[in-house]
């Protein structure tokens, strides 16, 4: 009898971790960048300011446009959440076509960019390296050597190593909603980044866009 209900617990607790780990995956899909597809030539795909088909028109894509991303979905999933200007605006997901993941195995993709203020400092992958300036300083080139996931399919999170010139440098990325405190954009990836071993840590946000 002891045995059963230890076996039965022990089932309950895979299953468990399986959901888990399954509604992880799904909820981290996003962001991703997206290009227009099924739009005619002489049109543009409308950005909307709520996910309505009936919302005001606040801006348009062109019918060859790429690298747009697309930080959150409505309940519906029909509509994706964008950046417009300074602040936000909402897309028929069915004329994006998903451009697949920008961030692989032990790798950062080209041209992402994570930014803070309190202080203002920027870093954008480039070539393998990560290039980090802050106000008033002179930019500081960062190797990456490795951006570790975590093993589960759709999942952004990377743990990032890194050397330059105080040493070993590291950085957390994972999906999560966030904002530069500056304007009202939305965007998907949060970022830690510390550039030395007793470098002060910095927070802030990340874009796949280049």
């Amino acid at each position: 009898m002891i045995k059963a209900v230890s076996l039965a617990k022990t089932g309950f607790l895979a299953l468990c971790l399986a959901l888990a780990v399954g509604a992880m995956a799904g909820a981290q899909e996003l962001p991703q960048l997206h290009s227009v597809q099924d739009v005619a030539a002489d049109d543009v795909l409308n950005i909307r300011a709520e996910p309505s088909a009936r919302s005001d028109i606040i801006g348009g894509f062109a019918p060859d446009a790429r690298n747009i991303e697309v930080v959150a979905l409505n309940i519906t999933r029909r509509w994706g959440l964008v950046n417009h200007h300074e602040g936000t605006g909402w897309v028929s997901m069915r004329y994006l076509l998903a451009q697949g993941r920008p961030i692989d195995h032990y790798n950062m993709p080209q041209g992402l960019r994570c930014f803070g203020t309190e202080p203002f400092w920027s870093a954008t992958s480039q070539g393998g390296m990560l290039r980090y300036e802050a106000m008033g300083a002179a930019p500081v080139m960062l190797e990456i050597e490795i951006a570790q996931d975590s093993g589960i399919g759709d999942d952004l999170r990377r743990m990032i190593q890194m050397r330059g010139p105080d040493g070993a440098a590291s950085a957390y990325i994972h999906p999560a909603e966030c904002n530069d405190g500056m304007s009202e954009r939305a965007y998907g990836l949060s970022a830690a980044l510390m550039t030395g071993p007793s470098a002060p840590l910095l927070l802030g946000c990340c874009s796949l866009a280049p």
